[in-house]
């Protein structure tokens, strides 16, 4: 039986109160919200509704990062490869031309390259630290979207939806987008934690990586200072809000915590709303 499913017939009284807490939280932000932790050592878990879709945001650039590290291993590409840098792409819709906009970029510093290379290694940091969309689409065009989703499948992410790079608009107005739900990311998450993502070395990048995200505004927010975080945001703006990370507590007990939202017009609120839940997580795991 799933991890997930036994983990609505073996909560603990502690854990079941958790749940109640949560619950109200959500109820009382009235906006759309799943959340899903989970133990490194699987011995406890809590689920609120883990299936259900949302669009993915920057959080798909988890499975493109993994697809990446795997055709390291697998010797299809090198980390250290140059790939031109531009800024153009075909529409998954009919192939059209599309071009990623700096506007809406958190990331200008690639655009300064444009014309120029840079190595599949820089365009990884930027993707997952700075959130690049040029430098996802970049990765993309050299992996595609579809192995990154066969790939997150085989790990055990059965729905997620990996179609396209992003700043696509004629496909987002036309339905085709990258969907997620809050146990895929959860399975993600943990195949990079536990070494099963990729090669063990590969993995350790991984987390090392996810470890220099530069948007805390979520899920480190609610922890105490200092606690290690290996995590990545997505966000489009009175759309979703999501963060999806690996938490260290300094007294052990490594966990995942996946909170998305959706329906919530300020990030701030967002914002708030996520580093609530986990606080509520931390504490409740607490000695």
């Amino acid at each position: 039986m799933p991890w997930l499913l036994l983990s609505l017939l073996f909560l603990q009284p502690a854990a079941t109160d958790l749940r109640v807490r949560i619950q109200k939280i959500i109820d009382s932000s009235g906006a759309e919200v799943a959340v899903v932790m989970r133990t490194l050592d699987s011995k406890s878990e809590l689920a609120l509704d883990p299936d259900k879709e949302f669009h993915a945001a920057s959080t798909m650039k988890v499975p493109v990062m993994i697809q990446i590290f795997r055709d390291a291993d697998a010797g299809l590409l090198r980390l250290d490869d140059s790939l031109p840098v531009h800024a153009t792409f075909p529409s998954l819709l009919d192939s059209s031309p599309f071009a990623v906009d700096r506007a809406d970029d958190s990331d200008s510093t690639l655009y300064l390259r444009l014309g120029g290379k840079a190595s599949v290694r820089e365009l990884l940091e930027l993707m997952i630290t700075r959130s690049s969309n040029l430098a996802t689409n970049l990765l993309i065009e050299r992996v595609g979207a579809e192995r990154a989703q066969q790939t997150a499948r085989f790990l055990g992410a059965w729905s997620i939806q990996v179609l396209r790079g992003v700043e696509d608009g004629k496909a987002y107005r036309a339905g085709l987008n990258n969907t997620t739900t809050a146990r895929d990311l959860g399975v993600l998450l943990a195949a990079i934690a536990q070494g099963r993502a990729a090669s063990a070395a590969s993995c350790d990048e991984m987390l090392a990586i996810l470890g220099r995200q530069e948007f805390n505004e979520g899920i480190p927010a609610g922890l105490p200072a200092g606690t290690r975080v290996a995590h990545k945001t997505g966000w489009i703006g009175e759309v979703v809000y999501h963060d999806a990370a690996i938490v260290y507590p300094a007294r052990g007990g490594s966990y995942v915590l996946v909170v998305l939202t959706g329906g919530i017009k300020e990030d701030s609120v967002s914002h708030n709303l996520v580093a609530d839940l986990s606080r509520m997580v931390y504490e409740e795991r607490a000695p």
